[in-house]
C-alpha cells in the first residue's frame, strides 16, 4: 500500500471513530445524561460508580483512535485534503477534550457522592459543547471523504 492509500485509510478510520463518538454522544445527551434525574437519591451513588467505570472501555479507545488519526491527518493528510480541515478537525477535538476534562469530569465527580439537581443540570447543559463539536467534526470529515470521492471520480 503507498503513502497516499495510507494517509486515505487513516481519514477513513478518522471518520469512522468520529461517527462513532457523534452517535455515542447524542445518545449520551439525549437519552443517558437525562434518565440520571431518575435514578434515585438511595442508588445514584452506586449508579455512578457503575457508569464512570464502564464507560472508560467504551469511549477511551474510539477517542485515542479519533485523536491519533487526526494528528496523523496533519502529518500524512491525502493530497486532496485541505490543510484547513485538518486543523478544523483537530481545533474542534481541542474544544472536546477541554469540554470534557474541564466541564463534564468536574460534574461527573460532583455526582459521585449522590444525585445533585444543579451538578447534574450544569453536566447535561455544558454537554451540548461536545454535541455540537463532534456532530461539526462528523460532517466536516463526511465532506472531506465525499470532496475525495468525487475528486477521484473526475
Amino acid at each position: 500500500m503507498n503513502g497516499e492509500a495510507l494517509a486515505v485509510v487513516n481519514l477513513l478510520l478518522n471518520l469512522a471513530a468520529t461517527f462513532y463518538m457523534v452517535g455515542l454522544v447524542w445518545f449520551v445527551q439525549r437519552v443517558h445524561y437525562p434518565l440520571f434525574a431518575r435514578v434515585g437519591a438511595g442508588d445514584f451513588a452506586a449508579y455512578q460508580d457503575g457508569h464512570l467505570a464502564r464507560t472508560g472501555p467504551v469511549v477511551g479507545p474510539a477517542m485515542l483512535l479519533e485523536a491519533g488519526t487526526a494528528v496523523a491527518l496533519l502529518a500524512f493528510p491525502p493530497a486532496a485534503l485541505a490543510p484547513l480541515v485538518a486543523w478544523l478537525g483537530l481545533g474542534l477535538l481541542l474544544v472536546i477534550w477541554l469540554s470534557t476534562a474541564l466541564l463534564q469530569v468536574p460534574r461527573h465527580r460532583d455526582l459521585v457522592t449522590g444525585f445533585d439537581a444543579d451538578a447534574h443540570r450544569r453536566l447535561v447543559v455544558t454537554n451540548w459543547v461536545r454535541t455540537v463539536a463532534w456532530s461539526l467534526r462528523g460532517l466536516l470529515l463526511l465532506a472531506a471523504v465525499l470532496a475525495l470521492m468525487l475528486e477521484a471520480r473526475a
